[in-house]
């Protein structure tokens, strides 16, 4: 029963959450998945090192599946996550950390650039809500 509450609580938490405030709680799970990722081949633990890229490879097809194809900067957008999605199924089926440090540094930069959207927008008064418009469908 408590875990059952515990779950509620996860998704009413979620559900509640403004669009930017998802959007970097999705970053930040697609790097910890490919961090976890790295130390897993590191130790040659290969399923867990799989299942952490597929893990964050879904992240990233949240991303794009989302993006709201009206704005120029969501095809960009869509090209640069294509592009993550495909340098992480190549790190996946070769094991190669090199790769995973690549794609860590694309998500981090592209989390740390939409921290500073979201920080503007609250720092404006600006709705939360009013950043699905820039790239992500609400």
């Amino acid at each position: 029963m408590y875990a059952q509450a515990y779950d509620q609580y996860k998704k009413t938490s979620i559900e509640t959450l403004s669009p930017g405030k998802l959007l970097l709680m999705l970053y930040d799970g697609a790097i910890r998945n490919v961090k976890d990722a790295r130390e897993a081949i590191k130790t040659k633990d290969y399923n867990m090192a799989h299942n952490r890229i597929i893990k964050a490879q879904d992240i990233v097809t949240e991303l794009m599946v989302t993006l709201n194809m009206e704005y120029d900067i969501s095809k960009q957008l869509y090209s640069i996550y294509d592009y993550i999605y495909r340098r992480m199924v190549e790190a996946n089926v070769n094991k190669d950390t090199e790769i995973l440090d690549e794609v860590e540094g694309f998500l981090t930069e592209l989390r740390d650039t939409w921290q500073e959207v979201v920080k503007k927008q609250a720092g404006n008064g600006i709705e939360a809500r009013q950043m699905q418009n820039l790239s992500i469908k609400g």
